[in-house]
């Protein structure tokens, strides 16, 4: 079953372990004893990752070893980037109004001082 990369990084567990494995490729069991719950549980992530395309285990001599495969991660940059755009082209707009609020605002204090100068 191939999942994609959103169900990899769904659970904080997962993530957790994808960090500990970007740095440098840790033995399973390595893996394991960071967390609280059994090595099933991990074993069972890790599955999830592999299936995702974020993990890769390798069998050296007696060990299994975790190794990161962030490029799958491109994906999640690629969905959140068009958010960033809809939300910096809105947030640009909303300068600019209360620019122009400021603007107007400033305008009539200058028109009241001077009017008041005026007498």
């Amino acid at each position: 079953m191939r999942r994609d990369v959103f169900q990899g990084i769904a659970d904080p567990t997962r993530r957790e372990i994808l960090n500990m494995v970007a740095h440098r490729p840790l033995n399973m069991d390595t893996v394991a004893e960071h967390f609280d719950v059994s090595r099933t549980a991990i074993y069972k992530h890790i599955k999830i990752l592999i299936e995702c395309g974020l993990v890769d285990v390798k069998q050296q001599g007696r060990e299994r070893y975790c190794e990161a495969k962030l490029q799958k991660l491109g994906e999640v940059s690629d969905w959140i980037d068009q958010y960033r755009e809809f939300w910096e082209t809105k947030l640009d707009a909303l300068e600019k109004y209360i620019n122009e609020l400021q603007s107007k605002a400033n305008t009539e204090t200058k028109k009241k001082k001077n009017y008041g100068k005026q007498k």
